[in-house]
């Protein structure tokens, strides 16, 4: 099992094996990526709450790459 990292922390290139360079994001940064990531599950939880069909599995997973699209924006 491998360590876990917050994602608004610092040292979160320490299990990633794509992105070998990070920046250091500003606290504003962090904040936006934190509440995305709020926001996002969110929406996820409440789609799941409303039942099971193909349509919403679409509409979890299209809402779990919208987080990763924001998110890669504000870390890019």
């Amino acid at each position: 099992m491998t360590d876990q990292v917050s994602s608004t922390g610092d040292d979160r290139v320490v299990n990633n094996t794509m992105r070998h360079a990070y920046r250091v994001l500003s606290d504003a940064e962090k904040e936006q990526m934190q509440a995305i990531k709020d926001k996002g599950l969110e929406l996820h939880a409440l789609i799941e709450g409303i039942g099971q069909s193909r349509e919403l599995s679409l509409a979890k997973t299209k809402t779990e790459e919208a987080v990763m699209w924001a998110v890669k924006h504000i870390t890019a």
